[in-house]
C-alpha cells in the first residue's frame, strides 16, 4: 500500500473512533450519511440516492461532520485520554509479560493510567 492509502486508512480509523465517542452529538440525518460513507464504505452516489440529495450534498455533510467531530475532540479530548490510558495499560501488560511483577512498579503503572483519566 502506498502512503496515500495508508493516510486514508488512518483518517478513516480516526474518524470512526471520533464517531464512536461523539457521534450522538450529530443530527440523525447527518449520522446516517456519515455512517454510510465512513463506516459502511458506501459511495457518494449510493448515499445520495438513498437519502435523496446530491453527491455534493453528501460530500458536504461528511466534511462538516468530520470537522465537528474533530472540534469536539479538540475541546473535550476524550479520544486522547482513551489513547493515553490504553498506552499506560499496554505498558503495564508488557511489564507483567516480561516477568516484572514488582508491586511497586505495577502500582506506578496503575497510577499512571489513572492520571490519564483525570487530567
Amino acid at each position: 500500500m502506498g502512503s496515500d492509502a495508508d493516510d486514508k486508512i488512518r483518517e478513516i480509523v480516526e474518524l470512526a473512533k471520533l464517531y464512536d465517542i461523539y457521534g450522538d452529538m450529530l443530527s440523525d440525518h447527518n449520522r446516517v450519511v456519515f455512517e454510510d460513507y465512513v463506516l459502511n464504505n458506501y459511495s457518494l452516489g449510493e448515499i445520495a440516492g438513498e437519502v435523496d440529495i446530491s453527491r455534493q450534498g453528501v460530500r458536504d455533510i461528511v466534511v462538516r461532520c468530520s470537522g465537528k467531530l474533530r472540534r469536539y475532540e479538540e475541546k473535550l479530548g476524550f479520544l486522547k485520554k482513551i489513547n493515553e490510558t490504553e498506552a499506560a495499560l499496554n505498558e503495564m501488560e508488557d511489564m507483567i509479560n516480561a516477568g516484572n511483577t514488582d508491586p511497586e512498579i505495577i502500582l506506578y503503572c496503575v497510577r499512571k493510567a489513572r492520571e490519564t483519566l483525570v487530567k
